[in-house]
């Protein structure tokens, strides 16, 4: 099979090995000419982002680097970006990265034509209404991982440091115009990083597929998705060099991004307050969780994941066996067992619940939530008491 394409949908992809020998133009084509590649701190450092920076300058573009993005973003390191942008005279934004890198540079294209805050372009109610589009820089996203999907995402996750919680900022033109999908960019990523963004990407897809609002497009790009990861993640894992399985689960990725326009549920709304108070990877998070989650919410999609199930080809397709397919998965490619051993602990609870119960996920999960169910399921998580309901 050619795994190699170019696809519109939701926006423009530029699928298949090497194809990051095309960013210059990719850029041109969007009217750059002063690119500014936005990335984490980490990757700042590596040889694949001075490759592409070096690439553009040799193309006539003057790319710059602004590379001082944590790996859960802080809305200190988008007014950071939004300095450099300025300061350099860029005319657009290259985002570079994983979930955080990619995150924060469509929130400092958004930011750099905007008189407002950031965080009052919240999702919430009308809020993204009050962005000036005009102002908004053009986007050329290149992700490095496989796990997030942010490269076909209208949103950016950041954390509001002045309260500590984790927050959507939304605006349907944060979608970049083009990505530039290259799985061998993934190639260096570690068995252990590999393992945690490929569960995110699971998560993505598997909560939407669980949610009850109605959305049958995404339902069906959920579940394949589901069965790119059950194929191919172990093989990722356990063959970093292996470009297949890179190829397929960096599809994945952008397809559980689509599909979670239907809804995400409470393995996100766990996840988050642990990443904004405790620094916790996210994927590795929503890996742990995942299982006390979908245990909870057995009565609601027991049929569904009877569907999964056969989709799968598992035995004895049925509820118990999506779920011991996932917990036989997290031990197959190293995800702990409980949240303690991420250093969460139960005198936490009480911090984490309130949180969890104010995140915005919480209304695509099958069951409602409040913050005594979510109090359960931490505890829940961080002793690793499975109970199914």
């Amino acid at each position: 099979m050619n795994l190699r394409g170019n696809w519109s949908y939701p926006t423009a992809i530029r699928f298949g090995a090497g194809r990051i020998a095309e960013l210059p133009e990719a850029c041109r084509s969007l009217g750059m000419t002063r690119p500014l590649l936005v990335t984490d701190a980490g990757l700042a450092k590596l040889p694949m982002v001075a490759a592409a920076i070096e690439s553009c300058r040799a193309a006539g573009l003057e790319c710059g680097l602004f590379g001082g993005i944590r790996p859960n973003p802080v809305g200190s390191d988008i007014e950071a970006g939004v300095a450099a942008y300025r300061t350099g005279r860029h005319d657009g934004v290259v985002a570079f990265g994983g979930g955080s890198g990619l995150d924060a540079a469509k929130a400092v294209a958004l930011m750099v034509g905007q008189t407002r805050p950031m965080f009052d372009f919240e999702d919430r109610e009308a809020w993204s209404d009050r962005v000036d589009t005009s102002g908004m820089a053009p986007v050329v996203a290149v992700p490095t991982t496989s796990g997030t999907g942010s490269e076909v995402g209208r949103a950016s996750v950041i954390t509001d440091e002045s309260d500590h919680t984790k927050k959507i900022i939304f605006h349907p033109k944060m979608m970049p115009a083009i990505v530039i999908a290259d799985p061998e960019l993934t190639l260096g990523l570690p068995p252990k990083i590999t393992a945690a963004v490929g569960m995110d990407a699971l998560s993505h897809s598997l909560e939407s597929f669980c949610s009850p609002l109605y959305h049958p497009i995404a339902q069906g790009v959920a579940l394949e998705s589901i069965r790119l990861v059950k194929d191919w993640l172990p093989v990722a894992v356990r063959d970093g060099s292996d470009i297949a399985a890179r190829s397929h689960m960096m599809a994945a990725s952008s397809m559980g991004a689509i599909a979670f326009q239907k809804g995400l549920g409470a393995m996100h709304s766990l996840a988050h307050p642990c990443g904004a108070i405790f620094d916790t990877h996210h994927g590795m998070t929503i890996a742990v969780v995942m299982p006390y989650v979908l245990a909870f919410n057995r009565p609601a999609i027991e049929d569904r994941m009877a569907a999964l199930a056969r989709y799968l080809d598992l035995l004895n397709p049925s509820f118990q066996a999506v779920l011991d397919w996932v917990l036989q998965l997290r031990a197959e490619i190293g995800i702990p067992a409980s949240l303690d051993a991420l250093g969460i602990g139960l005198d936490t609870v009480a911090r984490l619940a309130p949180m969890a119960a104010r995140d915005p996920s919480c209304g695509g999960n099958p069951r409602p939530l409040d913050e005594a169910t979510l109090a359960g399921l931490y505890e829940n998580a961080i002793t690793g008491r499975l109970q199914v309901s």
